[in-house]
C-alpha cells in the first residue's frame, strides 16, 4: 500500500518522466544501471542528499509576483527525492517542508547553514545536490548554472549536471559549470562530492513562468536524478 501510494503522487507528471528518464537515462546512462545493480547489494551504497535551499523565515529571492524562491526549491526537491525512491536510491533531505524551527527574532542563516552541512556529513557515502533559483537586477539573464565544490569528484559531478540541464531543457543555454564560492558555506564545509544548482533566473519573467510550472519542476528533478546516476559509476573510479 505504501509503495502504491508513492507512485500514484507520480502520477501527475509520468510523461516528463518517461520521456527524460526513459530517453536520456536508458540511452545515454544504460551502463551506470548495469553497475547501479551491484552498487545496490552493499548496505553503504551512496545516498543522495536533497537540500531545497532557504525556507521558513529565509524565503530567498522573490519574484515580482510574490513567488519565493524556497517554495520552488523545496518543490522540485520533493519531486527528486520521489524520483530517487521510485528508481531504488537512497535519499535524505535537509528539509521536507517550510516549517519554521524557530522565531523570526532568534532565526539565524548561519545556524540554519552548519545544520544543513551536519545533515549531510552524518551521511556516509553521500553525494549532495543543493536546489536553488538565481536573481539579477535586470530581466535579461536566464539559464541553468551549476556551481560545484572544488574537488575533483564535485567538478566531475557539476559537469555531468550542467551538460545534461543544458543539452535536455535549455538548449540555448551558454553557461558552464563552476567552482563555488569559497564563501558558500555549504559547499565549502561539506565533505562528500557537492553541487548547487541555480536552476533558472526569478527575475526572468518567461523563466520565473517556466520555473513555476510542475512539469517543469519535474523535468529538472529528472535531469538531476539521471545526472546522479551518470556520475556514479564515475565516483567510484575516481
Amino acid at each position: 500500500m505504501f509503495y502504491v501510494i508513492r507512485l500514484r503522487r507520480l502520477g501527475g507528471w509520468a510523461a516528463a518522466l518517461c520521456f527524460l528518464l526513459a530517453g536520456f537515462i536508458l540511452l545515454r546512462s544504460f551502463s551506470a544501471i548495469r553497475v547501479l545493480q551491484v552498487v545496490e547489494l552493499n548496505e553503504q551504497r551512496p545516498v543522495l542528499v536533497i537540500d531545497p535551499g532557504h525556507g521558513g523565515f529565509d524565503g530567498g529571492a522573490v519574484a515580482v509576483n510574490g513567488v519565493r524562491e524556497s517554495d520552488i526549491n523545496l518543490a522540485i526537491g520533493c519531486k527528486l527525492d520521489l524520483l530517487a525512491f521510485f528508481f531504488g536510491q537512497r535519499s535524505v533531505m535537509t528539509r521536507s517542508d517550510d516549517s519554521r524551527r524557530t522565531d523570526l527574532v532568534s532565526y539565524s542563516e548561519h545556524e540554519d547553514l552548519v545544520h544543513r552541512t551536519q545533515i549531510v556529513n552524518q551521511q556516509p557515502n553521500a553525494v549532495l545536490v543543493s536546489i536553488h533559483q538565481n536573481y539579477y537586477p535586470t530581466t535579461q539573464p536566464f539559464g541553468a548554472q551549476v556551481l560545484h565544490a572544488r574537488d575533483t569528484q564535485s567538478t566531475l559531478f557539476g559537469r555531468i549536471t550542467q551538460n545534461n540541464l543544458v543539452s535536455t531543457l535549455q538548449p540555448e543555454n551558454r553557461r558552464l559549470a563552476e567552482p563555488a564560492s569559497p564563501g558558500l558555506y555549504l559547499t565549502a564545509n561539506v565533505s562528500c562530492p557537492a553541487i548547487l544548482v541555480e536552476c533558472g533566473f526569478l527575475s526572468n519573467y518567461n523563466e520565473m513562468e517556466k520555473l513555476m510550472e510542475d512539469g517543469y519542476q519535474t523535468s529538472i528533478a529528472a535531469v538531476l536524478l539521471a545526472s546522479y546516476l551518470q556520475f556514479l559509476p564515475e565516483m567510484n573510479r575516481t
